[in-house]
This record gives C-alpha cells, structure tokens and sequence, in this order.
C-alpha cells in the first residue's frame, strides 16, 4: 500500500466523516482526498515524478499533514522535516536526500531564507500559508494547476514511501528509506496487536507528539479504520487532558517524559478518561514506578518498541499483558517491551555473530519486512547495521524463558565502572521510584579511580526537593552501591530532543 491508500481507505468507509480536527474546525475524509488531489497535480505540474523526493517542513498542522498524502499520491516520496532541528541539520538533511521540492509553513521562513542559498537541488518553494517571498509560491499559487483527472501511476510494494532522517547528534544524519511493504507491516501489526473499535465504531486518535515522528505513522491504521485524529499544534499537557474527554479519544501516544508530565499535572483526576483504549507509550524506557501509577490513574498503557529503521512494532505489550488474570498489575512484565509481533522475528546476538540463548544478554536483532530497504546512499552504514543476515538495533537486552523481551540499554549508553558494566537504564528505574524525582538521565563520566563513574542528573517533581545523599542511599538499596551513582545534580528540568527524547550529549557536554 502506498501511503494515500490509507487515506482512501478510510474514505472508502465513510467520506462525510471527520478525518482530521484541530482548534474545533474537522476536515472530512472526502475533503481531504480533494486536496491531495489538489497537491498531487500541482507537484506534478512542477516537474515532480515518480520517486522525487518532496519534503515538508511544518509544525504539527492539519494542511502540512494533509500534503504528506498528496506526495504519495504523486508516487513521490515524503521526507519529513523537524521545525525544531537547527537550521545546519535541516539543510544537511534536505541536501543529502535530493530534495527537489520544499512546502513549508510561514513561521519557518526565516529558517527557510538562512538555506536556502545552500540548496541548489530544490526547484520549489512552497510557503503553506502567509504572503509567500520572492521566488516562493503561496499556497493559492501553488494550487492554481489544471486538473486532468486521476493521476496515472504505477506502483509497486517495495517503491520507497519516506525517507526518514536518524537525527545529527551521533555525526552526519543518515536517511531511512521506509517502503510501502514496511508501512504496510507496520499498520498491520498495529491493528492486530491492539484493541480498536468494532461493530462499525470508528478509533479517535489525539497526535500531541511530533508527527514527524511516531505520532504520524501511528495514524496510518487509525485511517484505514475510517478514525479521526485530533491534532494538537503545540505541546500542552492541560489541553492534551481536556481534548480526551472533548472528542472521546480512544487512542494516543506519548514518549515517557510526557507520560511523567502527565502524572505531575493537577486535572488528571478529575478528567474523564474513561474512552480510551490504548495509550501508548515508548520511545524510551519507562520506569516499573510510575508505569503502575499510570496503569491506576490513566488506564489502558500499551507499550511498543521499534525504531526508525523499524518502525514501531518489534515488539509489543498490550493493555490486557500489563494486568494479570484477577486484575492486579503484572509487575514482573512491567520492565520488559513485550513480546515480539507476530511478523517479526527477534534474537540476541553476541559481537561475533553468534545468537545467545535465553536470558543471556547480547544485542537484540531482527528480520522481518518490518526493516527498512537501507540507508540512503549509504552503503557502508547499511552493511554494518545488517551483519550476520540480521538487522542490527543498537540495544543490549536479552530475551526471557517465557518470550518478554527485556531492553538493558543502548549499547553506546553502558558504563563500565571499576570494571563492571552497568546499564543507564537499570539505574535510572531505580532513581524514578522515589516519589521526589519526576525525571532523571544517567551517565558515564571519565573518573582516574573508577575509569567512568556513574553520574545522575534529576529533574524533582513540582514543589518537591531532592537531598543527593539521601537518593544515593535510595539507589544503594535497590541496586548495590556499585551501581549506585557516585555523582547526583539537581536541575529544574533536563535537555530534550524534538519528540521529548532525554539528551545525554547535552548533559555529558555540560558535565563534562
């Protein structure tokens, strides 16, 4: 499937019903289609063909998203552009996937006009609304093309869909090419992995994060089932909580940073949240802690576990594996990221290629037509992240007798302290179950004693302090004092990436 079949298939199920809303105004299924119609002539009216790639540099908005199914219905493909990237980052990011094109909206024009010298491969500058500049076509003029009917394209399932950047902060930002087999495997997953509404009821999806990101290709099963999604434009947690109860909102996701700001926040008892179905939660390890507390106040927590180059649905845990049969909290699942889907196949390797056996911790690796066809005009990254006939994750885990996948750390995230190995990861869960911490990120810093000392840096909870001494001896009795963090820094809040991503660079360039 290409990615505007989704769209058209949930106009197939209803064209007069609400597909997009935002700040009360709803946009049908019917007008939707209409103006990716509208998008699909006019790129193809201004030399875009058959995998030309077309980017969209937006905030989450309702007309940017729209333009996503216009390109694929073009047979183009859609490079998604994070507003909240520096202006260096987005340049490298349009240059090295050959953009050709560049729709954007008003409140990125200064960042737009900064690159724009340095682009040479884009022909048109699409402004998506305000007075365009010059040599940029407003939304009207970029509209005003013949109409000649449905476009003739041909397609097959492994043309390339989007073309997804992994982000700078490790070098140079490589290009994941996602096809429309690897779209469709993860719609597929989603829908069989977790509840949605039957007996003709249509899902409500409520997208605050990114849809950039997680929060966008996660709309593509909502869709096919004729769903809504109800777009939030900015980040706020009290309107996200007045928004569920508003539209009914049966589905949602949030990374855990989030999910933590949630809790904190005053009007989550009082809000009705009794229509959701699944709320989604990853991206992030989440603490045991404050997972069960989610699972008392908000309800239904599903988690998924994938990543760029694969998207979402290694492996899952729904609703119903977080509770046990009489309706206690699982607590001994709570660490783990479910179990792997149905048309993934998932294994723990050693760095010699060798696949581990049970509990016994290596890299997690995959196959399945979940994994993307490459990285864009990168062969050598490619070869390295496909060693041994396996997608290569980055992440230390380890896989349990009874099939729960368990997640230690990221690889390049281990400390290796007084010549033990300890995982970021470990650590920080032990930091989040005391009551005072909202968030926190551990660390390595290089120490003449230890080799690296484990360094912890903690956000309190609102109107709550920390005493250093007396959460290093929380953490000891939990964990060991090997364990333990040597080092504690309370700041009012930490560095976080565009879709909310705790960024240890930062914190290590700042404590460094």
């Amino acid at each position: 499937m290409r990615i505007v079949d989704y769209l058209d298939k949930g106009a197939s199920l209803g064209p007069d019903r609400p597909c997009f809303t935002t700040d009360g105004d709803t946009w049908t299924y019917a007008q939707v289609q209409a103006l990716s119609d509208d998008v699909a002539h006019a790129l193809v009216t201004h030399g875009v063909r058959s995998g030309s790639k077309v980017a969209v540099l937006s905030g989450n908005d309702p007309l940017a998203f729209a333009c996503v199914f216009g390109i694929s219905r073009a047979a183009a493909v859609w490079c998604p552009v994070n507003p909240r990237n520096e202006a260096a980052e987005n340049r490298e990011i349009l240059d090295r996937f050959d953009c050709e094109v560049l729709l954007y909206a008003s409140a990125y024009r200064d960042l737009v006009e900064r690159i724009r010298p340095d682009l040479p491969s884009i022909h048109t500058w699409v402004q998506l609304d305000g007075d365009s500049g010059p040599d940029v076509l407003s939304w009207d003029e970029f509209r005003t093309t013949p109409l000649g009917g449905p476009i003739p394209v041909v397609t097959a399932p492994d043309d390339l869909a989007m073309i997804v950047g992994t982000g700078g902060t490790t070098g140079r930002p490589k290009g994941v090419q996602l096809t429309g087999t690897n779209l469709e495997t993860m719609t597929a997953l989603t829908l069989m992995s977790y509840p949605f509404p039957t007996r003709g009821a249509r899902p409500v999806y409520l997208a605050l994060a990114p849809l950039t990101h997680a929060a966008g290709v996660l709309c593509f099963p909502v869709l096919a089932s004729g769903g809504e999604i109800v777009i939030m434009r900015t980040p706020d947690v009290g309107q996200f909580l007045r928004l569920i109860p508003e539209h009914r909102v049966t589905h949602t996701f949030l990374p855990p940073t989030l999910i933590y700001m949630v809790l904190a926040h005053p009007d989550l008892d009082a809000t009705d949240l009794s229509s959701l179905m699944c709320f989604w939660y990853g991206a992030a390890p989440m603490s045991p802690t404050r997972l069960a507390e989610a699972l008392d106040r908000i309800g239904p927590m599903a988690q998924l576990f994938g990543q760029t180059e694969a998207p979402m649905m290694i492996s899952v845990l729904p609703p119903e594996e977080h509770r046990r049969a009489d309706g206690s909290i699982a607590t001994e699942v709570l660490r783990s990221a479910g179990r792997p889907t149905p048309l993934v196949t998932v294994a723990v390797m050693d760095k010699d290629g060798t696949l581990l056996r049970t509990e016994e911790r290596g890299e997690i690796v995959i196959r399945s037509s979940l994994v993307m066809s490459g990285y864009y005009k990168n062969p050598e990254a490619t070869e390295d992240a496909s060693r041994f006939g396996w997608h290569h994750t980055g992440d230390i885990g380890y896989l349990d007798d009874s099939g729960l996948l368990f997640i230690v750390d990221r690889a390049k995230d281990m400390i290796i302290t007084g010549g033990f190995n300890v995982y970021s990861t470990e650590v920080e869960q032990a930091i989040l179950a005391h009551d005072a911490v909202q968030d926190c990120a551990v660390i390595g810093l290089p120490d003449e004693k230890w080799g690296e000392r484990v360094v912890a840096v903690v956000q309190p909870q609102p109107d709550r302090s920390i005493d250093p001494a007396e959460l290093t001896t929380f953490v000891k009795e939990r964990i060991g004092s090997v364990k333990a963090p040597k080092q504690i820094e309370v700041w009012p809040d930490l560095p976080r990436s565009k879709v909310g991503k705790v960024l240890k660079t930062d914190i290590k360039a700042a404590l460094g």
